[in-house]
């Protein structure tokens, strides 16, 4: 409500304003713009792809923990209090890595954000372009968003530039394949030594960035493999101690039943 009322006071300064000093305004639709540039379609269904991806992973390690939690409780009875605390360890170490996936992949600078500013906000930067170009050419002194979170009350259709920028997107996108033809009519087909080395840098990155995360999540496994044989050996040692104790109780009674058949 807060918003919708600054907005208002807003539109109608700027509506004295403009009827005082005879300035121009005009709106656009970015939401109706974004969803008519096939760029952004695409680059909005590789990065929902990704998403689906992660979320099943996190779904995937967040049943794994279910069941460890779910394990402790039916055998909680016959464990041993330490055997109890390493089995928490192993649920608190899992729950750690999961956050840590989570903020990797959804985080303020994890890969969902990374992935968005490299695929969306290219397309974005176009739409930005042209509206400068338009406003420069109409000499428009104020363009609004009318899907931004501060809601229009009323827009008059006549002042919604929104296919003038898809159409200025798309002027641009022919002038730009035309000069990359041409660029690419008159460049050299081998690859220069410095983009050799950009690409080789970029790969080593790239493949430093997997061999990381790989090392990360091997060593992740290793303690959860070496607690859980921790864990096992200790349910043998106890099973054996049990075993010594009721084959101890049943020689005790063998022998106290032989003395009484004696007397």
């Amino acid at each position: 409500m807060k918003k919708i009322f600054l907005f208002t006071v807003l539109l109608f300064t700027v509506s004295i304003s403009c009827a005082q000093r005879n300035q121009i305004i005009a709106y656009i639709d970015m939401e109706y713009i974004l969803e008519n540039v096939p760029e952004y379609l695409e680059a909005q269904n590789t990065l929902d792809e990704k998403v689906v991806k992660w979320r099943q992973k996190l779904d995937k390690e967040a049943r794994f923990i279910e069941v460890l939690k779910t394990d402790l409780a039916n055998e909680k009875a016959i464990l041993t209090k330490d055997l109890i605390e390493e089995k928490e360890e192993e649920i608190a170490l899992k729950q750690d890595e999961l956050r840590r996936l989570e903020s990797l992949y959804f985080g303020p600078k994890g890969d969902m954000f990374l992935l968005r500013k490299q695929l969306v906000k290219p397309i974005q930067d176009q739409v930005y372009n042209a509206i400068q170009s338009i406003s420069a050419r109409k000499k428009y002194d104020f363009v609004f968003d009318k899907s931004s979170e501060l809601v229009m009350l009323y827009s008059n259709k006549k002042y919604d530039i929104s296919d003038l920028v898809l159409a200025t997107i798309d002027r641009t996108r022919l002038v730009d394949q035309k000069n990359a033809k041409k660029k690419q009519a008159s460049a050299p087909k081998e690859l220069t030594d410095k983009q050799k080395t950009a690409i080789a840098k970029k790969e080593a990155a790239i493949a430093k960035k997997l061999s990381d995360k790989e090392a990360k999540q091997k060593l992740a496994e290793e303690r959860r493999q070496a607690l859980l044989k921790k864990r096992d050996e200790k349910r043998e040692l106890l099973r054996k101690k049990k075993e010594a104790l009721r084959k101890k109780k049943e020689d005790a009674k063998k022998e106290q039943e032989k003395q009484e058949n004696n007397n």
